[in-house]
């Protein structure tokens, strides 16, 4: 199994150790802005000459620029130090029905989004990507791009970065990196959805101290994103984490995957809306499923009634991921968890019900609806600064947090 290694090691003693360093300092910065010199050194442990060799290099390569200046009882007032934001990334959230294309800072801040259409034509989709992204570059000329980031519901091959499963896009085999590149000259990272939405967290959420955590998305399908041991589980042709198409039940509705009664089929967005049509609440071309959710939150008993069943197989679905894998956290992403008070008590109970021993995970909603584009920040993001943790920890005879 491939990994991206989001563990700290000490720092190292060989050649590369300058880069190593690098994104020691640099990912300090992110997480600590704005922050002085003095106290790069004394957190990361590195000689005060060095973080200021290394500061100024970012400088010049306009990774960070200097911020405020500090205030102290005596001696000389330092200089503090923060990412620059001139830096952006342009980031694509794509969906089966539609696409959205946003502008994000460094820092993951979102400059601009716009929304439209996403083809069953994925060449179709990659040229309408480009003349957006082209037209955003040409209207934020004092922007430096760093890169195209797109999440998508779907797997991309680790070797030949081809999209090669999207059985809600119904795309065959499609090199949609390759293409967006020639397109628009800028370098593209694709992932799945729920992988972005893991580095989502890693990156911009609070899981310093957890090293096992899953992420489930439900949204048309649902898809699952393993961090375990500290890293970002991909498996043969990236593939680990795809328990939405385990079967469940053989004889169930058909899967938009080619197979039968997989979990997806009972607890994704399309699933609340065939519960809601098979008891009588509309006929085809009804709610969809934000309207189902307001009739829900109006009391309507019969939209009740499918969220609830919903609710239930998505915490029944887990027992293969507390079973199989026992993370210490489990966060859903989703529209759906809008209505977590009434409804994540309800996966609570069935998560809990599926453990083996001790207790069960903890299990909450992600924070805010954006997860998906900012995790593809952090994937464009992950060559300069390394996949790193959330939070560098204070080091210990003279160990600092740097990646692999």
């Amino acid at each position: 199994m491939r990994r991206n290694n989001f563990t700290n090691t000490q720092v190292a003693s060989s050649e590369t150790a300058r880069d190593i360093n690098r994104g020691v300092v640099l990912n300090l910065i992110r997480r600590r802005q704005p922050i002085s010199r003095a106290d790069l050194a004394r957190i990361s442990g590195l000689q005060r000459s060095t973080v200021s060799l290394i500061a100024e290099q970012l400088i010049n390569e306009k990774w960070i620029v200097y911020g405020p200046v500090g205030r102290l009882p005596r001696g000389r007032r330092p200089t503090y130090l923060r990412l620059n934001e001139r830096r952006a990334i342009i980031v694509v959230d794509l969906r089966p029905l539609q696409t959205t294309v946003a502008l994000a800072d460094i820092n993951g801040n979102f400059l601009s989004q716009e929304v439209l259409p996403t083809s069953a034509d994925p060449q179709k989709t990659a040229n309408e990507l480009s003349a957006r992204i082209r037209r955003i570059a040409r209207q934020h000329p004092n922007l430096d791009f760093e890169g195209i980031g797109i999440s998508l519901p779907g797997r991309v091959d680790d070797v030949t970065h081809r999209v090669i499963f999207t059985p809600n896009l119904h795309w065959p085999e499609f090199d949609l990196k390759g293409a967006v590149e020639r397109a628009t000259g800028m370098r593209v990272e694709l992932e799945n959805a729920a992988n972005a939405c893991v580095l989502a967290e890693v990156w911009f959420g609070h899981v310093a101290n957890i090293r096992d955590l899953v992420v489930v998305t439900v949204s048309e399908g649902l898809g699952s994103g393993v961090f375990i041991n500290g890293q970002l589980a991909r498996g043969r042709h990236g593939l680990a984490g795809e328990f939405g198409h385990v079967p469940l039940d053989p004889a169930g509705p058909e899967c938009t995957c080619g197979g039968r009664g997989c979990w997806e089929v009972f607890a994704s967005n399309r699933a609340a809306l065939r519960y809601y049509h098979e008891s009588g609440g509309a006929a085809e071309g009804g709610p969809t499923f934000e309207e189902l959710m307001s009739l829900a939150e109006s009391g309507d008993p019969l939209a009740i009634r499918a969220l609830d069943k919903m609710a239930h197989a998505i915490g029944r679905g887990m027992h293969m991921i507390v079973a199989g894998i026992a993370p210490e956290e489990i966060v859903l992403v989703g529209d759906f968890t809008r209505l977590w008070s009434r409804f994540g008590p309800v996966i609570e109970a069935e998560v809990a019900a599926g453990v083996l021993v001790g207790k069960p995970p903890r299990l909450r909603p992600a924070e805010g609806r954006m997860a998906r584009l900012r995790g593809t920040v952090a994937l464009v993001l992950q060559n300069q600064f390394g996949p790193v943790r959330a939070e560098l920890p204070k080091p210990e005879s003279g160990v600092v947090a740097v990646v692999q």
